[in-house]
């Protein structure tokens, strides 16, 4: 299991994040491309004239997170949009497809995180690959707190993922 938290440690808890998900693992080159190419973006990054302090890591060789705050206020739909076209340019030029917001992340037995839709985990979980231990990852959450918390990765039986596809309990 990761440790998400110090991430980000200049940042406050209420800082927002944006999780983005990579169609493969990225090496560590390209993720060092990844994160060279949204540095222009970021160090210039507004929202209504107003400075946006962003950062951007990525986690696990596939997530890529983006979190910013305002001093005061919140992030606009525009500023937003502009980090949203930074990061589909960065990664449109490195050759990466980012994943629907629908794909369902898990790690597998090897620990290695692997990307499936919705028919193909209901599947795992029918065939007991998948079960509460199992861990998933929530890349839903909007806040620098949630991440810091843990919330993005958990295992299944304490997830959403639990009522939606009816996880059973793990064996004892």
């Amino acid at each position: 299991m990761s440790t998400y938290t110090a991430l980000f440690p200049a940042l406050p808890d209420n800082a927002r994040v944006w999780i983005y998900v990579s169609d493969r693992h990225l090496s560590a080159s390209e993720q060092d491309r990844l994160l060279e190419s949204l540095r222009p973006f970021l160090a210039q990054w507004t929202s209504h004239s107003r400075r946006v302090i962003g950062e951007a890591l990525i986690l696990d060789e596939r997530f890529l997170v983006v979190a910013a705050t305002l001093e005061e206020g919140d992030i606009s739909g525009c500023g937003i949009d502009k980090s949203t076209h930074a990061v589909e340019e960065a990664g449109q030029a490195l050759g990466i497809t980012w994943m629907s917001g629908l794909t369902l992340l898990y790690r597998d037995q090897a620990g290695v995180v692997q990307a499936v839709s919705r028919p193909e985990f209901r599947d795992l979980v029918r065939r007991g690959v998948v079960d509460a231990d199992t861990r998933v990852f929530d890349t839903s959450l909007t806040t620098l707190a949630e991440l810091r918390n843990g919330n993005l990765e958990k295992p299944a039986g304490a997830s959403w993922h639990s009522r939606t596809f009816q996880i059973p309990e793990a064996a004892a």
